[in-house]
């Protein structure tokens, strides 16, 4: 009895595993849920700047802002001292423009004979976020904004800065190096 148990059992199993076809890879192909979808903001247009102009800052002794006097600066530049985070001095540009939180992107200037790229990213700024990106005082990438002829300045989604002819950063420049 015990062989026809065994038998029986034997058969038994071999009907289930008769009914349930073996996995195949199409079972690998079905639908996985798709992550929530990330969309950026909608770019924005490029700012006027007829009549703007690089100022010395009234409120920070290292920074000089580009902008339409009397309107919001559209473009910061500071000198970054050596401190505890770096031994010798770096430039830091802002980008006024609203930047999604948690957004990277490249920073361009295109001028002077020299184009220069920077990484930027989102930084909280009064309640919302802004674009800003340093390197190096000595870094080469400067060299768009030194010298006296127009530049752009261009962030992927907060548009075409387009600057006028000015010495104040060329100097700025040259007196962070030097610090």
């Amino acid at each position: 009895m015990k062989a026809t148990h065994r038998l029986t059992l034997i058969a038994l199993l071999l009907a289930m595993a008769a009914c349930k076809p073996p996995p195949t890879d199409a079972d690998m192909a079905r639908a996985m849920p798709e992550d929530e979808p990330v969309y950026a903001s909608d770019p924005l247009p490029s700012p006027e700047t007829e009549g703007a102009m690089w100022a010395y800052s009234s409120q920070q002794e290292s920074r000089i802002v580009y902008g339409i006097p009397g309107e919001p600066a559209l473009i910061a530049l500071d000198c970054l001292a050596p401190g505890l985070h770096q031994s010798f001095p770096a430039l830091q540009i802002t980008r006024m423009s609203p930047a999604d939180q948690g957004a990277s992107a490249l920073l361009a200037m295109v001028g002077n004979g020299h184009i220069g790229r920077i990484g930027v990213v989102a930084d909280p700024m009064g309640g919302s976020f802004v674009w800003k990106g340093h390197s190096p005082a000595e870094d080469l990438v400067w060299e768009a904004l030194a010298g006296p002829r127009a530049l752009g300045i261009t962030v992927p989604g907060a548009g075409r800065v387009e600057m006028n002819p000015s010495q104040v950063p060329g100097e700025f420049i040259e007196a962070c190096r030097a610090s």
